[in-house]
């Protein structure tokens, strides 16, 4: 009986675990960005106050950037590397798991890049920036040094995109301009499709698929069937009022960005 009792006593914190791991929970707030990684991390952002939480809601560290300038970009394409980007100021700096900047903060005009409007991560510490002056794509390394440039995209795709976001997933860059489409490039910036979704500021690609919000919807597009689909919400009490501005995806989990407060729940 004591060994059962012990043995019991033992679990339970590994009961306790798995219990909050699986559970629904929430951030309260205003946010005006948010993103995931691959270990289900959330990073939150208001104004240039920047937070991390675990896969479970445990809050795991918080940073002020009040010197780096508005930010318009958090990227966790490499776990708790962030990457954050300001356009006003082009600037860019890598994080570190405590939100803290790692090495020297890069300055894009000085480097030759003085109107980047976007800029995400990819592979291998690439960088990629779409510039405006040029109207083209450009992939570089870890020294800003170019590796790609996709020449002017307005001879490429017969119209000057107005992106909102950019993301690299299986070695393509996905490009979302909420009026004409998603635009999909290889990594060398040479055009293979536009996908037909309009209406999106994000999209999120998971597993074949590209998963975004339009109409208070969630919506997947499968890039093998090139079917589109209405991925019903979480059940919540609440759902019928919630007006959700953006979502992501990560192993099985929703994240889901409202006015007041971020979602988390399974994935039905």
């Amino acid at each position: 009986m004591k060994h059962s009792v012990l043995a019991f006593a033992l679990l339970m914190p590994l009961l306790a675990s798995a219990q909050s791991d699986t559970a629904h929970w929430s951030v309260q707030g205003r946010f005006d960005l948010f993103t995931t990684d691959d270990l289900g991390n959330l990073y939150t952002l208001h104004g240039n106050d920047l937070d991390l939480y675990d896969r479970t809601g445990k809050h795991l560290a918080h940073n002020s950037l009040r010197t780096f300038g508005a930010i318009d970009r958090i990227d966790a394409f490499s776990s708790l590397k962030p990457l954050i980007f300001s356009r006003a100021q082009g600037q860019l700096a890598l994080l570190d798991n405590t939100l803290s900047t790692q090495g020297t903060v890069l300055d894009l005009p000085s480097a030759g890049y003085p109107a980047v409007g976007m800029a995400c991560m990819g592979v291998q510490n690439r960088f990629w920036f779409f510039d405006e002056r040029e109207g083209a794509l450009v992939r570089t390394d870890a020294l800003l040094r170019p590796v790609a440039n996709s020449g002017r995209l307005d001879q490429l795709l017969g119209m000057v995109p107005r992106p909102s976001y950019m993301e690299e997933a299986n070695d393509k860059l996905y490009m979302v301009d909420p009026d004409n489409g998603v635009f999909v490039f290889d990594l060398f910036g040479t055009p293979l499709r536009t996908l037909p979704i309009t209406g999106a500021r994000h999209v999120d690609v998971r597993e074949g698929a590209v998963w975004y919000v339009a109409g208070n919807q969630l919506l997947r597009y499968d890039l093998l069937t090139l079917a589109t689909e209405t991925v019903p919400w979480p059940a919540t009490a609440q759902d019928e009022t919630i007006t959700v501005v953006d979502a992501r995806i990560e192993h099985g989990r929703l994240y889901r960005l409202t006015a007041d407060r971020i979602l988390v729940d399974k994935l039905r």
